[in-house]
């Protein structure tokens, strides 16, 4: 038996959402539902005039969400990233390791800044993300445990890596040490607007393909240049041998590598849609390492992803997703 159900790479950010209305966003410039990178001195000035309710600050960036949620529901999980040795790390550090996830950040680490991304949710439940990646900036190979990625069943590579050189050199290395180990390799496209920034960068990671990809409609139809989901699904098959569409309200598309599966969702009156492709992802990976189909997996996932929405914050209570799971497959 495999040591990780789940090794995850990506960056480490401290989340801090707030409730704001599309004015907010419009009087400040801030460009709605997409995650755009900020340089530090424009995130103390949103912080400044931030007017919203605030909720309590977590660990998080994408693929973080992703492997705790791999651990929440009772899977083994490691996560690769990097913050600094300032109080926002200490606080990373601690919430990563309460949730269950082994992590190379045990020791000493280096000086600078951690992370944060300022989380906008507006009364359409739509997330608008202004992110300052500070230390996370330069994450690299050497934040990679070669060993344990070696001795888990899959990697997970956080698309967001590919925005630097150093980040997506990371995750080409850590898709080679995979691979090369016979470890399955598995990608998240992360955001529609990465998506069309970085498809050459997005290329160079993927290589000769991926065993499963996650992404949503509109990044599907981004990367493959098609118009709708069905071209969209055709042409993702020469990149990936399985992967998940997540189609929000109607449910996800998945392909296990011989059949296309439609799930379809229960309606929930969505509050906060802020990490809900992360666990998605999650429940998705815990489910098929824990003896479960594609279509089973994909259940599990969409209604963990349907309960989240209805709540603040980008993951579950800590005991929430194994009432989940009892529920899907009692």
């Amino acid at each position: 038996m495999k040591k990780y159900n789940v090794y995850g790479i990506g960056n480490a950010l401290v989340d801090m959402e707030f409730e704001v209305t599309p004015d907010f966003l419009e009087k400040n410039g801030v460009e709605k539902g997409l995650m755009t990178l900020v340089e530090e001195e424009r995130q103390a000035e949103l912080l400044k005039v931030c007017d919203g309710n605030q909720h309590k600050r977590s660990c998080g960036g994408s693929a973080a969400n992703t492997v705790i949620a791999v651990s929440q529901f009772g899977g083994r999980s490691f996560y690769s990233c990097k913050v600094a040795n300032d109080e926002t790390g200490d606080f990373y550090f601690t919430d990563l390791v309460e949730q269950g996830v082994q992590t190379n950040l045990h020791g000493e680490r280096p000086s600078g800044t951690t992370g944060k991304c300022m989380v906008f949710v507006t009364p359409d439940a739509d997330r608008t993300m202004n992110t300052y990646l500070g230390i996370t900036a330069t994450f690299s190979t050497e934040e990679l445990v070669p060993d344990d990625i070696k001795d888990s069943e899959y990697l997970y590579i956080e698309g967001y890596l590919v925005t630097g050189d150093s980040g997506k050199a990371a995750a080409i290395e850590a898709k080679k040490i995979a691979e090369e180990a016979g470890v399955k390799t598995a990608l998240t496209f992360s955001d529609p607007g990465i998506v069309g920034f970085f498809k050459d960068g997005f290329n160079e990671i993927i290589g000769d393909g991926v065993d499963l990809l996650f992404c949503n409609e509109e990044e599907a139809m981004s990367y493959t240049g098609t118009e709708n989901l069905t071209d969209a699904s055709a042409a993702l098959r020469k990149i990936a041998k399985t992967f998940a569409i997540t189609c929000g309200p109607k449910g996800a598309l998945i392909f296990d590598g011989q059949k296309e599966i439609e799930v379809l969702t229960r309606k929930v009156e969505a509050v906060d849609t802020n990490g809900a492709g992360d666990l998605f992802a999650g429940a998705f990976l815990y489910g098929i390492t824990h003896g479960h189909s594609y279509g089973e997996a994909a259940k599990l996932a969409c209604e963990s992803s349907s309960t989240l929405v209805t709540q603040f914050g980008p993951r579950l209570g800590k005991d929430k997703p194994k009432e989940i799971y009892k529920t899907i497959f009692s």
